[in-house]
């Protein structure tokens, strides 16, 4: 089953790093996922998040305001 994963950020610098180590992570381990770049501040504020970047797996909140490492987003994938 395909994972849903939505980047929450309106383009910081950290929230284009989370992009590519999300992304990265996704290609190396044939994750088949779709990614979202959400950078509406509306849309991000229904999730009721008050620091970016975070990230959404499947409707579920699992970081938020940091960076994870490859290894993180990938425990989370699994």
């Amino acid at each position: 089953m395909s994972k849903v994963i939505k980047i929450l950020g309106t383009g910081c610098p950290k929230c284009q790093t989370m992009t590519g180590v999300v992304k990265s992570v996704v290609t190396e381990n044939n994750i088949d996922a779709s990614i979202e770049k959400v950078d509406d501040i509306m849309e991000i504020m229904k999730y009721h998040i008050l620091i970016t970047p975070a990230l959404v797996i499947d409707g579920d909140i699992t970081i938020k305001g940091r960076v994870p490492s490859k290894d993180e987003v990938l425990a989370l994938l699994k």
